[in-house]
């Protein structure tokens, strides 16, 4: 079983597909068993072999994608795999701890009393106004899940849901608070730390963070604590291979019905356009290609013992993180989102109906469907019964609703 975290903003389509089948190739496994998320850091590079290559067929080179680098990133990920193989250590438990993460996450969706969004709080919002609505609905909760040989810490596991931006489209790749978060625990520990993003597709700092230089380290700071705190509170439990399991399910999403294969070809050729708003429709395209040959993405699931993570697509929202701990409150249940990225957000299915800019045909290239196939999906992976409603935005647009009442009554 392979599972990798890199710091890109997405990976998806032919990108997503070689990515994994080189890192198979490198543990002697196969593609179904090896996990690729991103972590999605807008300042950070894209990847998608299928888009690139048609944006090529239409004169756009290397404006947006890097291939040969991204592959060349690959080449070296393939080889560490084979180093890790190699020079492979017994585990004998498994750690589980949990933190909670103050003053990061927030809704970017604020909904009015009409059911509908009013704002979009973005990652960085300078509106103070928008800044003071409530969280809204958040998982505040670090988990983390640590191997160790005996007394002896091998590797560190963490997950956590948020759009992970601070100040942003600098020009300049780097990992954010995040992957200071990550990088100063490591250090700190002296244990090597990967790290996941959760369902963060509906969520952000922008309650927290206007978009000035020096919040990146205060919200890398409250990361780590949280990353901290879930350290520090893990409790390690005896594991045999008995105890790991793997499961993968191919599942068809429903394409979004804004996609119209003839208009995104014209805007393809329009040399008149952005090269980005061009590029996004080669995006499309290929989204919409696969999806019309039948091709299906796989969701996966790691037992480890009495935790369970989930391997999801695309920018989700973090319904479906609360949904997974829902269905299975007897088990300790993390989540990594933004695998293949090329159905880009995902949100619920009543989410579609309120508008915003997540479920808009320029974000998300599904239909409000796809929430039935995911949660079908994670049912059958956990083993959960139905009994979790299969509209998970409902209570949650309920509460934003209510937030938004008890708000402008204040204001009042």
């Amino acid at each position: 079983i392979v599972l990798c975290a890199v710091d890109w903003i997405g990976i998806a389509n032919d990108g997503h597909r070689e990515f994994r089948e080189e890192l198979a190739r490198a543990a002697g496994t196969t593609h179904q068993r090896v996990a690729v998320h991103s972590l999605h850091q807008h300042d950070a590079p894209k990847c998608d072999f299928s888009a690139d290559a048609l944006a090529e067929q239409h004169g756009i080179r290397r404006e947006v994608f890097d291939s040969p680098f991204a592959r060349e990133v690959i080449r070296r990920a393939a080889v560490a795999v084979r180093k890790a193989v190699a020079d492979a250590r017994p585990v004998t438990h498994i750690g589980l701890g949990e933190g909670t993460v103050e003053k990061v996450a927030s809704n970017r969706r604020i909904l009015g009393s009409d059911g509908k969004v009013r704002h979009v709080r973005w990652t960085a919002t300078t509106d103070a106004a928008v800044r003071e609505y409530p969280e809204g609905v958040v998982d505040r909760t670090m988990k983390s899940i640590s191997f160790w040989n005996n007394n002896r810490a091998i590797a560190v596991l963490t997950y956590f849901a948020t759009h992970p931006q601070s100040y942003y489209r600098t020009g300049k790749a780097n990992t954010d608070f995040p992957g200071l978060a990550r990088d100063y625990r490591q250090q700190v520990t002296g244990v090597p730390h990967v790290h996941f993003n959760g369902a963060g597709g509906n969520i952000g700092a922008g309650k927290y963070n206007d978009g000035a230089r020096e919040n990146r380290q205060v919200l890398a700071d409250r990361m780590a604590a949280g990353m901290a705190e879930a350290w520090g509170r893990t409790q390690k439990i005896p594991v045999s291979a008995a105890d790991v399991k793997w499961k993968s399910v191919a599942v068809a999403l429903p394409i979004s019905p804004s996609l119209d294969k003839d208009k995104i070809l014209a805007d393809l050729q329009n040399v008149a356009l952005p090269v980005q708003k061009r590029v996004a429709a080669a995006c499309s395209l290929a989204w919409l290609r696969r999806c019309q040959a039948g091709e299906k993405i796989d969701i996966a699931c790691l037992t480890l013992g009495s935790s369970r993570v989930l391997h999801m697509p695309g920018e989700l929202f973090v319904e479906y993180q609360l949904a997974a701990q829902q269905m299975r409150p007897d088990l300790f249940v993390a989540m990594a989102a933004y695998g293949e990225y090329a159905p880009w957000y995902i949100g619920t299915a009543i989410a579609y109906s309120q508008g915003g800019y997540e479920t808009g045909p320029d974000a998300s290239l599904v239909a409000p469907a796809a929430e039935k196939v995911l949660v079908d999906a994670m049912r059958q992976l956990l083993h959960a019964s139905d009994k979790v409603p299969g509209r998970l935005g409902v209570e949650a647009a309920a509460r934003e609703i209510e937030f938004s009442k008890m708000r402008d009554s204040a204001a009042k």
